[in-house]
């Protein structure tokens, strides 16, 4: 079954009375469980997508299922309940709230949803954002302020929150742009690993290392998926070099 179904989408914006078209007759299908990469020039659309096929964005036509729902047609207050219970988001930068300690930051989505209104469902929420925190090696700053920790810590602490709620899909805009090397890696080990366990991730990236990880890349380019290439479930760090060098041929052969 499709995590996601998109269908011949397209968002147009008007600037200064000109339509700037910059989604044009998307499709796709993510599969339950699945990891794509979403790749390709700078302004070719690969936020965009990523925002519109989420709901965050609404779509100018077209049509996004999400396990049977249309998002397209839904009214704000759905499309939130769905964002907020059925998806996690991680963005370059990262999002979170100056006043609350980094474990609070975690806890808080998962206090949003009805589990989160009840004495009980509150226990639970507060043992997974241990478990998760623990999972991703930064238990020792639960109590930190978020100004207190490394750039690696921090994603690896929204990468938490997007998964307090136990989403079925993961919507991941350049994860690793903001971080050095050795935290962009382990950052991607959590993904995989999150992925392995069976979240569906949606990630774009313009790193080529970040999305050889990814189990099918999806190459846009003026707001089209002009290609994509299937690099097959990674099983461990010996293969990545293989990997590499068959996505950057492909990048190569497409002009990138």
């Amino acid at each position: 079954m499709g995590t996601l179904k998109v269908s011949n989408l397209c968002k147009t914006y008007i600037i200064n009375k000109r339509q700037n078209n910059v989604l044009r007759n998307v499709n796709l299908t993510i599969k339950e469980g699945e990891m794509v990469g979403v790749m390709g020039p700078s302004g070719s659309g690969k936020t965009t997508l990523l925002y519109t096929v989420s709901g965050m964005d609404s779509a100018t036509a077209g049509r996004v299922e999400f396990y049977g729902k249309d998002l397209t047609g839904m009214k704000a207050n759905e499309m939130s309940d769905i964002r907020l219970n059925e998806m996690g988001f991680v963005f370059q930068q990262m999002y979170m709230l100056k006043n609350l300690t980094v474990y609070d930051n975690i806890i808080l989505p998962g206090y949003q949803t009805p589990e989160g209104k009840t004495k009980e469902g509150r226990r639970k929420i507060n043992d997974r954002a241990k478990v998760l925190m623990q999972t991703l090696g930064i238990s020792e700053i639960a109590e930190n302020d978020i100004n207190e920790v490394s750039g690696g810590q921090l994603q690896r602490a929204c990468i938490c929150r997007s998964m307090i709620n136990n989403p079925k899909i993961i919507f991941a805009d350049e994860p690793t742009g903001a971080l050095n090397k050795q935290n962009s890696i382990e950052v991607m080990e959590e993904l995989n690993r999150i992925n392995q366990a069976g979240t569906a991730v949606l990630l774009v990236t313009h790193d080529m290392k970040v999305a050889s990880k990814c189990e099918r890349v999806l190459y846009i380019e003026d707001g089209d998926i002009r290609d994509e290439i299937t690099l097959g479930r990674r099983l461990g760090r010996a293969e990545d070099r293989t990997r590499e060098r068959t996505l950057n041929d492909w990048l190569i052969g497409l002009g990138w």
